[in-house]
């Protein structure tokens, strides 16, 4: 419930202004690329050069990564000076999957068709990822109205056309079938009277492509993916974490070293291939922003990649999702999705002027709103830093009532519980951290640079570019999900495994002293300290 006098007032004026608004919305000005690129660099995070470092070892060598990334990136092994046995692994399997959410799930899913003996380990639980909170759906463009060439130039055009092409190609035209394969498998999305599925537009989209199940789509496709994988009776070592990659002595990866979140325990776990499956870095609080993600989103992926010697592409970007609650403070960082904008909700400064298309892409929209909130002080004070309103009920005067109870109910049951009816007054909103654009670098059948070692998901770098369309993370965690699946099962047929070996954590540690990096981090991160108090604060 809005109490505090300075958002009374400027509720008033969006008030005030709604009917006008509502009027005019389809006149809302799209921006031209050259508004879009001044935009983006004089207020785009990514476009802060204290917020960045170089890094001084690894393959990346000379290249910038964000500063809590690179302490990371160039931190010690947890398993340095410790002495592990590789001779009598605990698990001996034919893929290993790094990861439960739903890029992990897909990959143990094809694994097991494929025929390979495969397990997943995750070091909290399968589902605990940010695949389980995606709530606007999954792109596909299986319309009569579109095609993936349509849906390829959307992606390369959002990414600002720094998208690795062979890999958005492999992400539209395979975008189809992984609608039809979630279908099969049980994925309930929303379709109308006559059983044809009902698609929106998302930011930066030029077709309804949308699929969704309500705003809960991320739940029910990974409830999906979690039950498939229990029916097949494949194998997840829940609460443990990889914390090393093992090598074989002809450099191949084959295998981790585990260890037991309670116990600490540590496990050996020998593998013919490994896909890395860790999702995102949300939790790494990049530039203290607040975040979406879920608890264990803390680069792990990356780090034990690095150390193994797999390049990363585009460490440098991060997308800060535009619509972040920001009141009330229990939910600060929570995501309130893009459909509320594709549903009709404009974004409007503290004078109830709607300043910029609901539907420019996230970057630009979370720019807009930084924007607003300094040089232009059209902020909202919500008593924990500025905001902007996103004019929820909108959504009823253009769908009719009932719309957002039908369309959107999670977001409705999420301020409600503070008594905020977003069917009747606006939310406040503000950049949350959301998700990891850059990652490992792979190849379109999903391998690094190191042999047998494949990445799926939001570990990966290259597919959105510098910047991702909503829809399309649900869309990769299948698509490159399944292939990695696929590719991993299909090399392990063809692997035999040598010695293990942990040398280049070995070598890795040399670079550290070499370089004179002194550091009393140890990596990976594995989950975040709240145990001190930090201010996590909007910027």
């Amino acid at each position: 419930m809005y109490t505090n006098p300075e958002i009374l007032k400027s509720l008033k004026k969006v008030e005030e202004t709604r009917a006008q608004r509502f009027a005019n919305k389809d006149n809302i000005r799209r921006m031209t690329g050259e508004e879009k690129e001044e935009i983006l660099k004089a207020y785009h995070p990514d476009y802060r050069e204290d917020a960045f470092t170089t890094l001084k070892i690894g393959v990346n060598k000379g290249q910038k990564v964000p500063v809590e990334l690179a302490a990371y990136l160039e931190a010690h092994s947890r398993i340095k000076d410790k002495v592990l046995d590789l001779s009598n692994p605990d698990y001996d399997v034919d893929v290993l999957v790094i990861g439960g959410g739903g890029a992990g799930a897909s990959a143990a899913i094809e694994a097991h068709e494929a025929g390979a003996n495969v397990m997943v380990v995750t070091k909290l639980r399968i589902g605990d990822a940010n695949s389980m909170m995606a709530e606007g759906g999954i792109q596909a463009a299986d319309k009569p109205n579109d095609s993936p060439a349509i849906h390829y130039i959307d992606v390369m055009g959002g990414g600002h056309f720094a998208n690795r092409p062979e890999l958005v190609y492999k992400l539209v035209t395979e975008a189809p079938d992984a609608i039809a394969w979630l279908s099969n498998l049980g994925v309930e999305f929303d379709k109308d009277e006559q059983g044809n599925m009902i698609t929106t537009h998302g930011g930066g989209t030029s077709r309804k492509r949308m699929h969704a199940a309500k705003d809960y789509s991320g739940a029910e496709i990974m409830r999906t993916l979690r039950d498939e994988v229990f029916n097949r009776g494949i194998p997840v070592v829940d609460f443990t974490a990889a914390i090393e990659l093992i090598k074989d002595d002809e450099g191949k990866v084959a295998g981790a070293v585990l260890m037991n979140m309670e116990t600490e325990d540590l496990l050996i776990a020998r593998a013919k291939t490994v896909v890395i499956a860790t999702g995102g870095a949300g939790r790494m609080h990049y530039q203290n922003f607040p975040t979406s993600n879920h608890y264990g989103a803390t680069a792990d992926g990356l780090v034990l990649g690095y150390r193994a010697g797999a390049k990363l592409l585009y460490p440098d970007t991060l997308q800060y999702h535009p619509t972040g609650a920001a009141f009330p403070e229990q939910i600060l960082g929570a995501l309130v999705t893009e459909k509320v904008r594709s549903l009709g909700a404009q974004l409007v400064n503290c004078d109830g002027e709607a300043y910029i298309h609901p539907l420019e892409t996230r970057d630009v929209n979370a720019s807009g709103i930084i924007r607003e909130c300094s040089t232009r002080d059209k902020g909202v004070d919500t008593g924990n830093g500025k905001a902007v309103w996103l004019d929820t009920p909108l959504i009823e005067m253009i769908g009719g009532e009932g719309t957002i109870m039908k369309r959107i109910p999670a977001m409705y049951r999420m301020f409600a519980k503070y008594d905020i009816d977003i069917r009747k007054v606006p939310i406040l909103v503000y950049p949350t951290l959301h998700y990891q654009n850059g990652g490992l670098e792979i190849t379109p059948d999903g391998q690094t640079g190191v042999k047998n070692l494949f990445v799926a998901g939001e570990a990966v770098g290259g597919i959105h570019g510098r910047n991702r369309l909503m829809g399309n993370s649900l869309l990769d965690i299948i698509v490159f999900g399944r292939n990695a699946g696929k590719e991993s099962a299909k090399a392990a047929k063809n692997t035999t495994v040598g010695k293990l070996t942990l040398s280049h954590v070995d070598a890795f540690e040399k670079e550290i002293e070499s370089a004179g990096i002194t550091t009393e981090l140890v990596s990976p991160k594995l989950l975040p300290d709240y145990t001190r108090h930090r201010s996590i604060e909007i910027k």
